[in-house]
């Protein structure tokens, strides 16, 4: 089975076992995460599928937070030229590391 979930305002394709990078989301390491906002079921050879308007009913995909980490850091620069204006910044996004268990 794959899904398309809706979760910190991306939409992901998810497979049973399967591990992904979502937004931060509550919960520690070991918890289970059970996402309802499922857009789209379907068989993996496409035989059939359903599709949500906007979300597939009672539908839920469930999965096992792996860890909780940041991602490597990135540069932001502000320059302007011939005013001797510069400013550096940095920024780490939080993300959680889940591992899809269920679909259904």
């Amino acid at each position: 089975m794959i899904a398309i979930i809706k979760t910190g305002g991306k939409q992901y394709l998810v497979k049973e076992g399967d591990t992904f990078k979502f937004e931060k989301l509550p919960g520690m390491e070991g918890d289970a995460v059970h996402f309802d906002q499922v857009l789209l079921v379907a068989a993996e050879d496409g035989s059939s599928f359903q599709v949500g308007q906007p979300t597939v009913a009672e539908m839920l995909v469930k999965g096992t937070i792996i860890k909780q980490a940041r991602a490597r850091k990135i540069r932001v620069i502000k320059f302007k030229r011939k005013v001797r204006y510069s400013r550096r910044a940095g920024h780490r996004q939080e993300f959680t590391e889940v591992k899809i268990e269920k679909i259904g």
